[in-house]
């Protein structure tokens, strides 16, 4: 892997996001397929009070939130915690968060394609896997690569639908609470027989904090909005603001309706408030699922190719990548490169082995940033950007460091061997970057590549 020309010779993205679309984009992240399906888990490892992990996994969440305002607003360009991560600590560690966060990206849009093609769909029609991952994903790249601005205003629509189906959830929840059915003070019961109460919060909140994830992808269309140091902190408080409220509000409604023994054994969680509060089409709410996961995916596939283009342009991937459609200004070459293996991963891997590594992998990344705060605070960056108080990035890397401690043996393990590939593909592509360097004749390290203007 080579580095390409300097940056100036390179297409900048073009400014399209405002404020409005930015936010609904990282919702409409955040509020993805994972509420649909984790409330029962949660609800297993922390017991019938569902909203606290869910409150607990927000303000944790907002955290690191807080880096990613920093350094976005001060660094307003696609690559992410990869761009991030070269300026604080140099190539090498911003290969590895950026091939974490690469394969974070890759590893959910073939979960996704694959959950797509399971029993959500088979509750309207029964095809195979195969067909429908593979026109699935050839769907929604060719909508990514239509661009940004259509790409987000079909995530407005569709965030609209999935908040709506959240919003069904609660107002079904009260509706039964006010029948005087359920039981509301399964509402304060923390623990389960093996764990205490501050234990099961914990084991809950690793669970809950999923759910939270997705708004670190918007980082990656910062240098495609209008003004990133205004829009970005706003959009990004605001929409996870929004989601906490909605989170919690779901978990209240789902607790209290429907028993935590049936919560926690259902595939379907949300579809059991459904069914006991009656009023509602199962298969109505089944196809809002739907579209919750095909908005999941196409905004995680704009972030995977967003990386991608901006890790080519850094150098830390093959220049090629970084090519952009001559009318449309979007990087074809990174849609292309991320959906061929997200392809691959939908045909060979199941659900439950694609998602496992995803919080491991991301808490890893997490950790890059908040220390990548820390470590750039004498570089200036653009003028007027988000600082975030000091005590926020170390209570965030601290927070990473503590669910990190939660996570499986089993799942440690298949993280390492992605970390492990990180670190190797990194020393290759330090060689290689030295050998360019002493043919041109230049010194091993070069500066951090200018900023591009739209």
């Amino acid at each position: 892997m080579s580095a390409g020309p300097e940056n100036a010779a390179r297409p900048a993205l073009r400014r399209t996001l405002t404020t409005p679309l930015l936010y609904f984009f990282i919702l409409g992240d955040v509020l993805g397929a994972g509420v649909y399906v984790l409330v029962g888990q949660v609800a297993a490892a922390s017991g019938g009070a569902v909203w606290v992990p869910l409150a607990v996994a927000l303000v944790l969440a907002l955290l690191t939130a807080a880096s990613y305002a920093e350094l976005a607003t001060k660094y307003p360009r696609a690559g992410g915690a990869s761009h991030y991560a070269t300026r604080a600590f140099g190539p090498a560690a911003g290969f590895v968060a950026g091939f974490c966060m690469l394969a974070a990206g890759v590893v959910s849009v073939a979960a996704l394609a694959r959950g797509f093609a399971g029993d959500y769909l088979a509750a309207f029609v029964t095809l195979p896997v195969a067909p429908v991952a593979v026109g699935f994903l050839a769907l929604l790249a060719l909508v990514n690569a239509r661009g940004i601005r259509e790409s987000t205003r079909a995530n407005v629509v569709a965030t609209l639908i999935e908040v709506g189906g959240l919003v069904v959830i609660v107002v079904l929840g009260a509706r039964l609470l006010l029948r005087g059915e359920g039981d509301p003070s399964r509402l304060l019961q923390l623990g389960t027989p093996e764990k205490g109460a501050a234990a099961a919060v914990l084991s809950g909140s690793v669970l809950a904090f999923y759910s939270f994830v997705g708004f670190e992808t918007s980082v990656n269309v910062a240098e495609e909005t209008r003004d990133p140091r205004r829009s970005y902190p706003r959009a990004l408080f605001a929409a996870l603001a929004t989601a906490g409220a909605v989170y919690v509000l779901v978990g209240v409604a789902a607790s209290a309706t429907v028993p935590t023994g049936v919560l926690a054994s259902s595939g379907g969680p949300l579809l059991e408030v459904v069914r006991e509060a009656g009023g509602v089409p199962p298969r109505l709410f089944g196809a809002v699922a739907l579209i919750a996961v095909a908005n999941g995916a196409l905004l995680t596939g704009i972030m995977a190719s967003r990386l991608a283009y901006g890790m080519a342009r850094d150098g830390l991937l093959p220049a090629a990548l970084a090519r952009v459609l001559p009318g449309r200004r979007t990087p074809w070459a990174a849609i292309a490169a991320t959906t061929v293996p997200a392809l691959l991963l939908a045909l060979t891997g199941s659900v439950a082995t694609l998602a496992s590594t995803l919080v491991l992998l991301l808490l890893v990344v997490f950790l890059i940033v908040n220390t990548a705060v820390l470590a750039l605070r004498s570089d200036p960056g653009e003028p007027g950007h988000f600082r975030a108080p000091t005590a926020l990035p170390v209570l965030g890397a601290a927070s990473c460091v503590l669910l990190a401690t939660q996570v499986e043996a089993g799942v440690w393990l298949r993280g390492s061997v992605v970390l492990a590939l990180a670190a190797v593909l990194a020393a290759v592509a330090a060689g290689r970057r030295r050998r360019s360097a002493e043919e041109e004749g230049a010194p091993e390290e070069k500066a951090a590549p200018e900023e591009t203007g739209a």
